[in-house]
């Protein structure tokens, strides 16, 4: 795991905004690609003035979608018996599709954004969308609304680490437990919305007429 966070480093130190992008498409699959490791070393270099902060919340919120979008379509292509067949060779065996389904047909719209907010959830939620044949364009502004709000964070917490600690750019392991000591901020970012999403729901609810 130490190589490939050196090797996913390095890619975002090189390749800028479009290593950004290809990064977190690959993140957005169930390949292991975090996100924790992509925006905060980019928020880094943004810090410098090497790149846009509002460049790398762009870049990385274009490529989570584009593997958003791509693993919906072949998961909607492929259906659930070649998932369940194969998934287990891609990290993703059939007891995490069964929660994925479960979370998806209880929060529906909600639990596609809410996911794109939890480092566990936000590169599985896809397959079981696609599955379900959820609406494209709803599947579509609820990831791209929960994944500008999760980028905007980490790349946030980068650059709190480059005021902190700016020596941790030179260390990508330190810099990567840095980020996860601080992911209290990304909870109760969660927690806000979830709060928000609840009262709404409970708003919208129909009432019974007597």
């Amino acid at each position: 795991m130490h190589h490939l966070v050196q090797l996913w480093f390095e890619w975002v130190l090189t390749g800028g905004y479009l290593g950004i992008i290809v990064l977190m498409a690959l993140g957005s699959t169930p390949l292991p690609v975090p996100a924790e490791v992509v925006l905060p070393p980019a928020a880094f270099l943004a810090a410098q003035g090497r790149l846009s902060f509002a460049g790398v919340i762009l870049a990385g919120t274009f490529g989570a979608y584009l593997g958003a979008a791509a693993m919906y379509w072949v998961s909607r292509w492929i259906g659930r018996p070649l998932v369940l067949r194969f998934g287990r060779f891609f990290l993703f065996p059939p007891k995490k599709l069964d929660e994925a389904e479960h979370w998806l047909a209880r929060y529906q719209a909600g639990g596609i954004f809410f996911a794109r907010l939890l480092p566990g959830a936000r590169h599985l939620i896809s397959i079981p969308a696609g599955i379900v044949r959820m609406n494209f364009a709803v599947f579509s502004y609820t990831t791209l609304a929960g994944s500008a709000i999760s980028c905007a964070i980490l790349a946030w917490l980068g650059r709190r680490a480059h005021q902190l600690e700016p020596q941790l750019l030179s260390d990508p392991d330190a810099l990567l437990h840095f980020i996860r000591s601080q992911s209290h901020f990304l909870l109760l970012v969660v927690l806000a919305f979830a709060a928000l999403y609840i009262v709404s729901m409970w708003l919208t609810k129909p009432r019974r007429t007597e």
